[in-house]
Parts: C-alpha cells; structure tokens; sequence
C-alpha cells in the first residue's frame, strides 16, 4: 500500500493492515487471547513444540506481545491496488462459445438456410396472431394448409406408406375436375393421402367433400374447413366445380371405410350418383381414383354396434392391436401404397339437363364404380408383398 494512503490529511498514525500486526486478543486489551482467538494466534508451546533443534528462538517483543510470525512475501498475494495484478481465471463456457454451437447445431438439423426459414416462421406467427391471412368463403386456409398440412403428412407418406403415384397426367392443370375414388382404411387417412398426392405432384389443391360427422367434430371440423373441405352437398360441390376447383368425393362413405377386412377391395354401393349430377351440370370431367394400401393399415376384424349409437358414430373398430395395445394399437401398419389416377370420363358433350336423367346418372355411376374396382385388382397385382 502507497505510504500517503497510511496516513489522513496529515496525521503520523500508521495504519497497520488487518493480519500483519497488533495483539491477538481481538481489541480486548488483554496480552493472553481469548478462547475465540487461540485457534488464530499460535500458543508460544504449540510454536516451541514445532520448533527444529537447534533453531534460534524468536525474541519477544518488548510490549509483552507475542512476536508476529514472519510473513513469506515470496507466498504472500500481491496487494489489492497492485495494478499488474492477473485476475483470476473463470469458469464455464464463454457466452459466444454457446452461440456458435447453437448455430451450427441450427444448421445441422434445418440446414444451411435455417435463418431464413426461421424468420419466416416468425413472420407466419406475427401474422396468425394478428388475424392477417386470408381465408376463402368456405373457410380454406391456404397457407396454413402449405406450411403445416402437407409439411406434417409429407414423411408418412414419403417414408411410413412410399407412396407410388400413377397417372398424374390425368389431372388437369387448371380448371374445374372431380376426383372420385374408393374409401378404406378403418381411419380415412387415404383421404388426407390422396390430398397430398394432388398438392405435390400436380400442384394443385384438393378440395374434399366431407360428411356431415366431419362437421360435427368440434377440432375436427375446424381443421377439416381449414384444409379445403366442405360439406358433401350438391350446392356446395356444384359451386366449386363452376370455380374452376379440383374436387375430391369418396361416395362409398363410412360403409367403405367401416367394412370388414374380409371385404378388403370389394367396393360398396356408390350412393345415388349425386356426384355425377354436378359433374353433368358443370360440365367437369370425372376423374377416378384407386387406391391400394388403405385397406391395411388398421384391419377392421370387429365392431361394437351398440357403443357406436350411443356414442353416435358409425363403428367402433376392433383391430388386432386396438384397443388391446392402447395408443400404441392407433399406429397405422406400414403398407405399401398406389394411387393411380385412370383416364378423365368426359361430360360435356351433355346437356346440363340431362343431369336429371336417372337412367344417365346411373349408367354414369356405374362406368365410374366399374373403372374404379378393375383397377384395383390390377393394382394388387403389380404391388405383390402387402408391406413390401
């Protein structure tokens, strides 16, 4: 310490640091320290005890206090004030260490891009809680039908079912369609399936006719409006073919979805041809659709009809894990799948008319259900192996 911090505006009292000087007795006055402080200040018989043979013994000091050790200045620590004194060295991880592995792990998992894609998302989020989207007048979300949908459906379709897609030049680039196709699977994800078939390969937006349940369903029914779907109605699927909309109807219904597994790929009644009377009033062609790989996934080998009316649904389905495996018996089995989209049937060489024809409506029907159920036995016998 400075020799002018020793001493106040003048005084000569020498200030003397704590621990290198004084009596041991703690301010008491006292030569012998007390009982708190003999722990602090060696004894002179603990001192004479350590001491070496032969070792010259320290003067006392002429005060009567004992003599202060001597103090190791090699050992001691430097002063306070010292200004080239190192501080000491800290622990842990450096802030900018943290940042830089969070970025490169960033870039790792969402690839070189991530920022951006990270930024868009912020935005997507700002705008959603901001109420700025678009919706149509049947409530389709677009953009949140592309950024999470189809991002969610891609790898269980890509990687649980490896779709396999024939046909696509079937499907119009523009204007108004209706693709009609068989329904199966216990849970109707062929649906969903088929919707990402159109989406990613012809670009286009599949707006499925849903049943009434759908509509029902509290979550259900806002995702459903969400995704691009609506009512299974004439009015309804007649407005969006003059739109210029590709449509998706399943006319099967719950009876194809809910039928046994031992009538895997028999097609059920079609309805009464409501479909092709607004494809006959529009003018659209009629597209059919087969799908194989449905019928797998949840092999329906039981139902509990009373349950289902009392709890108001079709079927409750019995499969060979559900519900003996719990959730763990809702994973749907690996099967191999095929969509192939079959030659458009044309309508418009019909009078709009003519779609009241009952006669025409059913010879119409029956071309599609026909087209439909042929190719499937095709289909099944191109993929060989069910989960190959």
């Amino acid at each position: 310490m400075p020799e002018e911090a020793r001493r106040r505006d003048g005084d000569d009292a020498v200030v003397i640091p704590i621990g290198t000087g004084g009596r041991p007795g703690r301010g008491s006055g006292s030569a012998r320290p007390s009982s708190a402080a003999r722990n602090l200040a060696p004894s002179s018989s603990r001192k004479a005890s350590s001491a070496k043979p032969g070792a010259p013994r320290k003067k006392a000091r002429a005060d009567g206090g004992r003599a202060t050790p001597p103090i190791d200045e090699a050992a001691a620590p430097p002063p306070a004030d010292d200004a080239s004194a190192t501080p000491p060295p800290t622990t842990g991880i450096p802030v900018g260490d943290w940042l830089s592995a969070l970025q490169e792990a960033a870039q790792e998992v969402f690839g070189a891009d991530w920022e951006r894609r990270a930024a868009e998302l912020m935005a997507f989020v700002r705008r959603r809680l901001e109420g700025d989207y678009e919706v149509d007048d049947y409530g389709f979300d677009r953009e949140l039908t592309e950024r999470f949908f189809m991002a969610a459906l891609r790898p269980i379709a890509e990687k649980w079912f490896r779709l396999e897609v024939r046909g696509l030049e079937n499907i119009p680039a523009e204007g108004g369609a209706l693709v009609v196709s068989n329904h199966s699977g216990t849970v109707p994800l062929d649906g969903l399936m088929t919707m990402l078939t159109v989406h990613d390969h012809a670009g286009r937006f599949l707006r499925p006719l849903g049943a009434d349940l759908v509509f029902k369903l509290p979550l259900v029914s806002s995702l459903a409006r969400k995704g691009g779907a609506t009512l299974a109605c004439t009015e309804d699927a007649e407005r969006m073919l003059s739109d210029g909309e590709l449509v998706g109807v399943w006319p099967e219904g719950f009876k194809g979805i809910g039928k046994p597994f031992s009538e895997r790929y028999k097609l059920q009644r079609f309805g009464r041809g409501g479909f092709v009377s607004a494809a006959l009033r529009t003018g659209v062609p009629i597209i059919p659709l087969s799908v194989v790989g449905a019928e797998e996934i949840y092999p329906l080998v039981g139902n509990v009809p009373a349950l289902a009316r009392l709890l108001g649904v079709p079927y409750i389905p019995i499969t060979p894990f559900f519900p003996w495996l719990g959730p763990l018996g809702l994973v749907p089995l690996p099967s191999k799948w095929i969509l192939e989209f079959g030659e458009p049937i044309r309508t418009d060489a019909y009078e709009p008319g003519e779609a009241e024809d009952p006669m025409l409506v059913f010879n119409v029907t029956d071309q599609v259900r026909e087209t439909i159920q042929h190719t499937l036995f095709d289909l099944l016998r191109d993929r060989g192996g069910v989960f190959s």
